[in-house]
């Protein structure tokens, strides 16, 4: 071929591409012998989903990308992203990644703001699911279902496998289009100490003082008796005070979290119907009958937030706390409080995040046995009064893959790229393990996750099991969640501290919901916008036949219990109980 001065540049490109891809290849297979076994792929498979990674990534390096930034909130898992996966991301791709953690607090401000912007620091955010009804509405964020056919065409894997994720669901909009790819995936189940639950001694004396056996409580009930039983009349073990409860209570935006994150639905305040009831879901939220426009969340617009069942389920927490926890709970936000039962005095807790697994298995802890291994268990947690077969169970927090159409479109794919490294099958196994956070089926069913189930207290178990799928995060009712979240903990910490009744909280938080709902009337949302209802009595929408239900006559029923080793055979053959 003769050169000119047109094909000189393309002769060097294509060299300096071939030097770049055979350097990228040899960077990992050295990560996938170095950090990334096991995997559920093959050697083979891993180094061939790598290679079109370093081919896709030479292709947005020659569009001058040389760098991505991303954020997430403060967990585990992401520290593995942020620490190693990142890393291995540079050296394979030749992009640097930049991936910042910060409180999730401050991530959902700070999305916020990039929403109202024409540009965003990042490229790329980690943001929660729950903020899916606000994707959908604004308009702003991608709809990668739409990405991955047009713009992110050439930059989405051929092995991504969509259907291997377990969470897409709850990152799907009213229109069926996926808005969010799942980086992490955690739940709020029950926890506690199955060494102490099996002491003779103690079963006998819970027996007689309260008539059933001591057990995993099926319901509120017998939670609330547990809990008096340990922290009243146990008192200590091992001459160590201990508790029968565990809870956390600091005027902080993670006390809206213990609310919102289906504090409510536990109790029973929603509709039937998952992933969340409709038309009234567990915020309290009712939605028109086209099942997508907000119409209000106090009983007299025909919501549930200030409902007997709401009031009901802020009573109990205030009760709980006050009579049941170590008196510094009160004190604690959500990262603080985590950790606390790994120190060995508490008992059980109702809503404890998977999340915390990793940091309460480690060998050395009061709550770990010689071999390291856990003295507690997980199970579902009980449901409260007003709870009925058919609703939600409980809280799956699914952290995942958000992008802003007001990205340019280089830094956006690059972005997307690393979404997919940090999510792909080479790589997850290997992430699942160490932050304890599954997004694929093919993690949790992997064999690595049979042979070491007895490590991890009951979490493989009930990921493999039909439970499952009745745990989800906030739903597509909730218009504009970092708005709205944030009337959750200071109206919730008003009532810890005693300045208002569990019953004027919720109003007052019921009314400010629908404030705000009149207000993103007119923000220009794309879809579903709220439109509110008229107000009516009270007494006009409450029932027992949908929510907002009624009053319940005994908010008390007995306490139910059941043998943790028969829930754990039920899960085995794929029945819920």
């Amino acid at each position: 071929m003769r050169l000119n001065r047109w094909t000189v540049p393309v002769v060097i490109a294509a060299s300096l591409t071939c030097v770049s891809v055979m350097a990228g290849q040899s960077d990992a297979d050295r990560w996938i012998q170095k950090e990334f076994q096991p995997s559920s792929l093959t050697s083979e498979q891993q180094r061939a989903e790598l290679r079109w990674f370093v081919l896709a990534a030479d292709r947005l390096r020659l569009n001058g990308i040389r760098e991505v930034r991303v954020i997430s909130e403060d967990l585990a898992t992401h520290h593995y992203e942020a620490n190693v996966l990142a890393k291995a991301f540079t050296e394979i791709t030749g992009i640097r990644v930049v991936h910042e953690i910060v409180p999730e607090g401050t991530l959902v401000s700070r999305f916020r703001q990039a929403m109202d912007g024409p540009d965003s620091a990042y490229d790329g955010w980690i943001t929660d699911s729950d903020l899916i009804g606000t994707h959908y509405r604004y308009g702003l964020v991608e709809s990668l279902t739409d990405y991955m056919k047009d713009e992110g065409r050439d930059f989405t894997s051929p092995t991504l496998d969509l259907k291997d994720f377990i969470g897409l669901k709850f990152t799907t909009g009213p229109d069926g289009k996926i808005y969010q790819l799942p980086d992490q995936q955690f739940a709020n189940l029950y926890w506690f100490r199955a060494d102490w639950f099996a002491r003779e001694d103690l079963q006998k004396q819970f027996r007689d003082r309260y008539g059933y056996p001591l057990g995993v409580p099926l319901n509120w009930s017998a939670y609330e008796d547990i809990a008096e039983f340990f922290s009243v009349h146990v008192r200590e073990l091992n001459g160590k005070r201990v508790y029968g409860h565990m809870d956390y209570g600091a005027r902080d935006p993670s006390l809206g979290w213990r609310f919102t994150d289906a504090w409510l639905s536990m109790a029973g305040v929603a509709d039937k119907g998952l992933p969340n009831g409709l038309p009234v879901d567990e915020w309290g939220i009712r939605v028109a009958g086209d099942q997508c426009t907000p119409v209000g969340a106090s009983v007299e617009r025909g919501g549930a937030t200030d409902s007997p069942a709401a009031i009901y389920a802020l009573s109990h927490y205030l009760d709980w706390l006050n009579r049941f926890a170590p008196p510094e709970a009160k004190g604690l936000n959500f990262t603080q409080a985590g950790p606390v039962p790994g120190q060995g005095q508490i008992a059980q807790q109702i809503f404890w995040y998977t999340g915390f697994t990793a940091a309460l298995n480690k060998p050395g802890l009061p709550v770990t046995d010689a071999a390291g291994k856990p003295l507690w268990r997980m199970a579902p947690s009980p449901h409260g009064a007003y709870w009925k077969p058919g609703m939600q169970n409980g809280y799956q927090d699914v952290g995942s893959w958000t992008f802003l159409k007001s990205t340019p479109r280089w830094r956006k794919a690059a972005a997307w790229l690393y979404a997919q490294f940090v999510t792909s099958r080479t790589v997850s196994l290997k992430k699942s393990i160490t932050g304890l956070t599954f997004i694929r089926e093919s993690d949790i069913r992997h064999p690595y996750f049979t042979e070491h189930a007895d490590q991890f207290g009951g979490l493989i178990e009930f990921y493999r099991s039909p439970a499952r799928i009745a745990w989800t995060p906030t739903g597509t009712n909730v218009p504009d969640y970092p708005k709205m979240a944030e009337l959750w903990w200071r109206n919730i910490g008003l009532a810890v501290d005693g300045k208002l009744s569990p019953a004027k909280a919720m109003e007052q938080l019921a009314q400010q919901m629908d404030d705000v709902l009149g207000k993103l009337q007119h923000q220009g949302m794309m879809h579903c916008a709220p439109k509110l209802n008229a107000k009516q009595h009270g007494d006009r929408y409450l029932t027992s036949k949908g929510a907002p239900w009624q009053a319940l006559p005994n908010e008390k029923p007995p306490g139910e219990t059941i043998p943790y080793e028969r829930l754990l055979q039920a899960w085995k053959e794929g029945r819920l109980r």
